[in-house]
């Protein structure tokens, strides 16, 4: 019984953690078509981001899961499962004190201050990008902890 536990916890934080990053992955992919855009494109295409809050499910089944595998883990698999963690611990630092106060000050994005808008822009999009090379991290630490296991 307990090697299928063993082995529920390394595929819950594998599938969660493969789908944490699918949201920043995507923001990667299109980042170099949303940069060039004008105010009015931009606020517009933002729109499409709308319901993915419920992404955050996945985050925070990962986060779980991967603190379970680290918390399981033994050997060689220890350093990688407790490095996907803090992976996954360091996208919700990132969203917490860059992309979270960028959603508040433009009411996620139905508004964008003249003045300032660009930077904004700037910092939501490399926040996301900065969480997406996390996630990445994460899933490959997953990835090998189960292999060394």
């Amino acid at each position: 019984m307990l090697a299928t536990m063993d082995s529920m916890v390394q595929l819950l934080a594998l599938v969660f953690t493969a789908l944490a990053l699918v949201p920043g992955a995507a923001h990667v992919i299109e980042l170099p078509n949303k940069l060039p855009m004008p105010r009015d494109a931009y606020l517009t295409v933002q729109k499409v981001y709308r319901g993915w809050q419920f992404a955050g499910i996945a985050v925070g089944v990962a986060l779980l899961a991967t603190l379970w595998l680290a918390i399981d883990s033994e050997g060689r698999a220890r350093l990688p499962s407790i490095i996907a963690f803090l992976a996954i611990v360091g996208t919700q630092v990132v969203f917490w004190l860059v992309t979270y106060p960028v959603n508040r000050r433009t009411a996620n994005w139905t508004l964008a201050p003249e003045e300032d808008w660009e930077r904004l822009r700037d910092r939501w999009e490399l926040s996301h990008a900065a969480s997406a090379l996390l996630n990445f991290v994460a899933l490959v630490c997953v990835a090998m902890a189960i292999l060394t296991d």
